[in-house]
């Protein structure tokens, strides 16, 4: 059956030299052992500790689906650094039956300069409208980052859309967190897609998302309740005195060995 998401799987595509070093992520290792993996909720996460290959992974997508590795939609252009990993030469995307008509990529890292080539637009005379029109009519600059990114989600993101975000969360409250999700939810109405590394459990709680857990032992679809991020939060709002306790207890028996 063809699947109706604009990325359907992701398969691994040629060898990776041994001395790369991507070709020791277990994540990597998973992919090539299984053959990839299929995407099959409008939502999905990548979610795990530092270091598991989110972001990687993440990156080798966008840059696949023909997005700028730093970050923004196709039509961005701009470089600041080449720090993005080699992954994207190993996998191929395999494509849905559909084609989406927007699109766009959010590094956490690399918001700043994303919204800086924005405005340096912004300064070409042109016969069209200001770029950043599309973004709320003013320079996310002059707005906090968690301020800019909601507007950035509200205005830039239009529907029938690949959104593939790194780390949303990092410039925003929980109280904000739960404002992308309505966005997140009124957007995959309009079918899109959106793939997430996040570390937070209030996002990962989209109803009806698919979580792929990365850790040692690879990447995994794990149900909401059973990922470490869910149990840890629950057992510290639960009791946060014993988890501070024992966090506490642990590092002094650390310091006397």
């Amino acid at each position: 059956m063809l699947s109706e998401l604009y990325i359907a799987s992701i398969v691994p595509d040629g060898e990776i030299p041994y001395q790369d070093y991507i070709s020791k992520l277990p994540l990597v290792r998973s992919m090539q052992k299984s053959g990839g993996f299929d995407f099959n909720s409008s939502v999905t996460f990548f979610v795990g500790e530092n270091g598991t290959g989110k972001s990687t992974l993440l990156e080798a997508l966008a840059v696949k689906a023909g997005f700028n590795p730093e970050g923004g939609s196709k039509h961005y252009s701009f470089s600041t650094a080449e720090t993005h990993s080699d992954l994207f030469k190993y996998v191929e995307i395999i494509r849905g039956v559909r084609r989406e008509k927007d699109g766009f990529f959010l590094r956490a890292e690399s918001f700043y300069n994303a919204i800086s080539y924005v405005d340096e637009l912004d300064k070409i005379p042109a016969a069209s409208r200001l770029i950043s029109a599309s973004y709320g009519g003013r320079s996310l600059h002059n707005m906090s980052h968690g301020e800019g990114f909601i507007t950035l989600a509200q205005n830039r993101f239009g529907g029938n859309g690949l959104y593939i975000l790194d780390e949303p969360e990092a410039a925003l409250s929980p109280l904000r967190q739960m404002s992308l999700m309505s966005i997140i939810k009124k957007l995959a109405d309009k079918d899109s897609q959106f793939i997430i590394a996040t570390h937070s459990p209030v996002l990962m709680a989209y109803p009806g998302a698919d979580i792929f857990v990365l850790d040692e032992n690879g990447i995994k679809k794990t149900p909401y309740e059973q990922t470490e991020h869910y149990t840890i939060m629950k057992r510290f709002i639960d009791d946060p005195e014993r988890m501070i306790r024992y966090m506490f207890e642990s590092d002094e028996s650390d310091n006397k060995l």
